[in-house]
């Protein structure tokens, strides 16, 4: 397994997610958002296995403004403003290569291999 935990240290779901994997002795690398951003690959990979840009948006952000104008944007122009603002984000966003996850799951991280 590779386990990759994308968050912020102030996070209590990232948190979570790093005593899960902890707990179970589970190597695993955290990255912190506010200080490398995910690469446009990396996003790519995280939209498309959690089922798209909505799955990984978080609605609660503290920036409403680009929450919204990412909400509105034509479908073709989304990914770009959120490669830009990743601060939009769900956390944590845990990868194991191709499967990646958006949030608190631990019921999906038990299946992993």
């Amino acid at each position: 397994m590779n386990i990759q935990i994308f968050g912020t240290k102030k996070s209590f779901d990232t948190k979570k997610a790093q005593r899960w994997f902890k707990g179970r002795r589970i190597k695993f690398q955290f990255i912190d958002l506010r200080e490398k951003e995910m690469s446009k690959g990396e996003l790519h990979s995280v939209v498309s296995a959690a089922g798209g840009i909505d799955a990984v948006l978080n609605p609660k952000a503290k920036d409403e403004e680009a929450l919204a104008l990412v909400q509105h944007l034509a479908e073709s122009q989304r990914f770009d403003k959120l490669l830009e603002n990743q601060q939009l984000l769900r956390e944590p966003i845990v990868r194991n290569g191709r499967a990646a996850t958006v949030g608190y799951c631990p019921d999906v991280w038990v299946g992993w291999q």
